[in-house]
């Protein structure tokens, strides 16, 4: 009987331990937004990135594509970070970690990808919108820029 209560208060404080390590771990790159605690960033529907679009909030929509497939078409006033060039620093052309940022790429893969290394970087309000191959709104080229 005496060794059935030492195994089960081992088992106690192990149990203990496992539990407190859990309670003592930081929480690196997550942030509370009101309804808990976000570890990444926000994936909505084209539907609601044009609704915030549509606001003077001092969002920035982010295209992760190529260059050469920015050039054939992108969403009005993106600015270009290919995903590609997304690393540990901060793009200079994103300053705020707070502001609004609306990411998006060609079918929605290396949106994601970039959308959590910006968050991983600190950037706390990032809205991943998946491509355009399946956006309806409107679109704008670089030739159309030029043509007089």
């Amino acid at each position: 009987m005496k060794t059935m209560k030492w195994v089960i208060l081992g088992l106690i404080i192990i149990a203990l331990g496992v539990w407190l390590s859990g309670c003592t771990r930081k929480n690196k790159g997550q942030i509370m937004d009101g309804d808990g605690m976000l570890n990444s960033y926000r994936q909505i529907s084209q539907e609601e990135a044009k609704e915030m679009m549509k606001k003077n909030d001092g969002h920035v929509i982010v295209d992760v594509r190529r260059q050469d497939e920015y050039d054939a078409g992108h969403i009005p006033g993106a600015i270009l970070i290919p995903n590609e060039t997304i690393g540990t620093e901060q793009p200079k052309a994103l300053p705020d970690l707070d502001q609004i940022i609306l990411v998006y790429c060609r079918s929605g893969n290396r949106s994601k990808q970039a959308a959590q290394k910006l968050f991983d970087m600190g950037y706390k309000r990032i809205y991943e919108f998946g491509g355009i191959n399946t956006w309806t709104g409107e679109v704008v080229t670089e030739a159309a820029k030029t043509e007089p």
